[in-house]
């Protein structure tokens, strides 16, 4: 196997997803945060940084068809994000987890109406969007 393209971040990459096209890429740099990049010829120039974690970010999902992302922390939450293609800016809504230990890993569905989150105390929630609360 070849490495087709190769960018070296100066910051350890603890998570990542890239949107449908490979044009733009969501990487935690081993904190709280997720900052996407968007490529810019043979570079990953910054567009924007997801901030609402309070700990460390352990897993990112970025859904091809809808534009959402998913992350999930050792803060025991998750949040979707929507981009607000208006004012371009990603929108977080908080996921009810109801879990006792960190979340590790979050992944969408392949129709991406629902995703897993699985966590340390050895379960995995099932999310969905419940329209009648207006949350997920």
């Amino acid at each position: 196997m070849s490495i087709t393209d190769e960018h070296i971040f100066p910051f350890c990459v603890t998570a990542h997803s890239f949107n449908h096209d490979k044009s733009q890429v969501a990487v935690c740099p081993n904190s709280n945060e997720v900052h996407i990049y968007a490529r810019s010829g043979t570079q990953w120039t910054p567009l924007h940084v997801l901030k609402e974690h309070d700990l460390l970010v352990t897993s990112v999902d970025w859904a091809p068809r809808t534009n959402r992302i998913v992350t999930c922390s050792q803060d025991k939450n998750a949040y979707v994000w929507t981009l607000d293609e208006v004012a371009n800016v990603w929108k977080p809504t908080l996921v009810h987890l109801r879990i006792n230990r960190a979340a590790t890993q979050a992944r969408w569905s392949p129709m991406e109406d629902k995703f897993a989150v699985a966590s340390g105390d050895k379960c995995v929630a099932i999310c969905y969007f419940g329209e009648d609360n207006d949350w997920w």
